[in-house]
């Protein structure tokens, strides 16, 4: 028998025929509650976006062109997600808390074409009009100068005007009356979302429409999402498009409860006014929940599923929130996997084990997602290492929702996608019961609150400095963050701690500066390669160069307001 593909039974995946899904079953339905409180219906999302992606292609956007979108979490960052695409465009949703030329070479390089801009984040720019960007055009979009008090990036202080900015409505009103479309074929690209690299240069990760279709799947039934669920967002929806949750919670016709930037008394609060069951994070969320709870007294009156990745929560956390109402899951997932590619998997009986045995449980990084083919941990003859839980090798991905490559990088692209695998950089173990757990990253990056920071990067600003004349970082544990940045220098000229930690916030995102500067030799192999593994045993102890802890209280603030 002859199998044909035709129009009839062949139709490209896309996440667009979600919303266009909702927007039939569940038209009058909330979709979105926006941080002013603004209550959206799948309708209205949908016209969002139907109107966004006319304007795109009366502006001459076309097909495949990258589209940058600088935001907080809001109901135009979640139109955007459809709109764009639904051009035939690519979206660039930019992390909301990086440095003014950080920016500048993420435009310039994804060569976006149009940036659409929040008031309150222009100041994260760092410039005064649109002609000092890399892009053709800006298009403001609609909202407060200043939300909630987030500001810019790290704080940067309430948003103010940028001149040569069209606002958005205005630039709405070029558009025609055509609607979101699916793409030509289901391999196009849908967005690029940038990582830090071992270098610190920034990659793109190149997402298709099929793999976000998949995953956002796959993440709707790994959560348990259905119409009746009402999705926090206490995650922002830069990191991976929202783990691929901007797509998937739309995909059973659940509501997103937009919270701008995290913060925890806000997120309770929200908890109290809306039927909230789900919210996702990285560890500091969890426990930012725990500390809020705990003094407000909060107990939730419903089930709530708080969902973890980054780093496993500790035994004390899980406790708290427990005791809140929340059940814990836990994810494992970097930004070429669309966010999420395994998950710690409850098992019957897990829910009655002690805090302490539990968060053994879910210190693992899990089993594949529904979405993921295989997971693997190999040794580098890519052959998989005994399932004894003790013997190490490299974690590898194979699944349709891996990245199609980095964006204009066939090197790193060969390099990390060889073999038939994705190669994560990161060591693991894996158990007799299939589960994998991580131990190391090979990769030196830092995970801190969620946000990867390359301790090259940040070696390479230190280095900058007239007085440095060597500089490594490492990570050390941090209760709050998961992981903070120390840095360790030899000098050649006077100069202080605060001084550095200074020249390093100047120059790049706040939260990639190190909370403490040694000022000591660096240790290293024979052949001249420093110890990293020295330096972090070193910071674990009480300040290794010798000096005394007086100026503490002096470092608290940049902790405190940039981890």
């Amino acid at each position: 028998m002859l199998l044909v593909l035709s129009d009839a039974n062949y139709v490209p995946l896309s996440p667009i025929s979600f919303l266009r899904r909702a927007r039939r079953a569940f038209g009058d339905k909330v979709a979105v509650v926006d941080g002013d409180g603004t209550e959206v219906s799948y309708e209205s999302l949908a016209m969002d976006g139907d109107a966004l992606a006319a304007a795109l292609r009366a502006g001459g956007i076309r097909p495949g062109e990258r589209v940058a979108v600088l935001d907080l979490n809001t109901r135009w960052l979640l139109a955007a997600h459809f709109g764009v695409p639904g051009a035939g465009a690519v979206l660039v949703a930019m992390n909301t808390r990086l440095a003014p030329a950080e920016y500048r070479d993420i435009l310039a390089h994804s060569r976006s074409r149009l940036l659409l801009l929040s008031p309150a984040l222009v100041p994260a720019l760092g410039v005064t009009s649109a002609a000092d960007l890399p892009v053709e055009q800006v298009v403001m979009l609609p909202g407060p100068a200043d939300a909630d008090g987030a500001g810019g990036a790290d704080g940067a202080g309430a948003g103010t005007a940028l001149a040569g900015a069209e606002p958005y409505e205005q630039w709405l009103a070029r558009g025609d009356h055509s609607v979101m479309e699916l793409p030509a074929t289901e391999t196009d690209m849908i967005a690029v979302n940038y990582t830090s690299g071992t270098t610190g240069r920034p990659k793109g990760v190149v997402y298709t429409h099929r793999g976000a279709y998949l995953n956002a799947v796959s993440v709707a039934l790994e959560l348990e999402l259905t119409a009746t669920s009402w999705h926090l967002w206490t995650l922002p929806m830069f990191h991976c498009n929202g783990w691929s949750l901007t797509w998937g919670t739309t995909v059973v016709g659940a509501t997103h409860v937009c919270l701008p930037t995290f913060d925890a008394q806000a997120a309770l609060e929200l908890i109290n006014r809306y039927p909230v069951t789900h919210l996702c994070g990285a560890p500091v969320v969890l426990s930012e929940l725990a500390r809020a709870g705990s003094q407000r007294g909060f107990v939730a009156d419903r089930p709530v599923r708080a969902v973890v990745g980054g780093a496993p929560p500790t035994k004390e956390t899980i406790a708290a929130v427990q005791a809140m109402g929340v059940r814990v899951s836990h994810l494992y997932g970097l930004t070429e996997t669309y966010g999420p590619s395994l998950v710690c998997e409850y098992q019957q009986g897990w829910a009655e084990l002690p805090a302490a045995r539990l968060a053994e449980r879910l210190s693992r990084q899990g089993v594949p997602t529904v979405s993921v083919d295989d997971v693997r941990v190999v040794g580098k003859d890519l052959l998989p290492v005994a399932p004894d839980g003790s013997a190490v090798g490299e974690i590898v991905v194979r699944s349709n929702t891996v990245a199609a490559g980095y964006l204009d990088d066939e090197a790193a692209t060969a390099t990390a996608f060889r073999d038939g695998w994705f190669h994560t950089g990161d060591l693991g173990v894996l158990h007799p019961d299939g589960y994998v757990e991580l131990t190391d990253r090979s990769k030196d990056v830092i995970i801190s609150g969620g946000e990867n920071i390359a301790s090259v990067e940040v070696e390479k600003v230190l280095a900058a400095h007239p007085a440095v004349l060597e500089a490594a970082v490492v990570a050390t544990p941090d209760e709050r963050w998961g992981e903070r940045p120390v840095a360790f220098v030899t000098t050649g000229a006077a100069v202080t701690e605060r001084e550095l930690i200074d020249f390093v916030r100047a120059r790049i995102a706040h939260f990639k500066a190190p909370d403490r500067v040694y000022f000591r030799d660096l240790p290293k192999t024979s052949t001249g390669k420093i110890q990293k593994h020295v330096l972090r045993g070193l910071a674990n102890a009480d300040r290794p160069d010798g000096t005394s802890g007086a100026d503490r209280a002096d470092r608290a603030d940049v902790t405190a307001a940039d981890g």
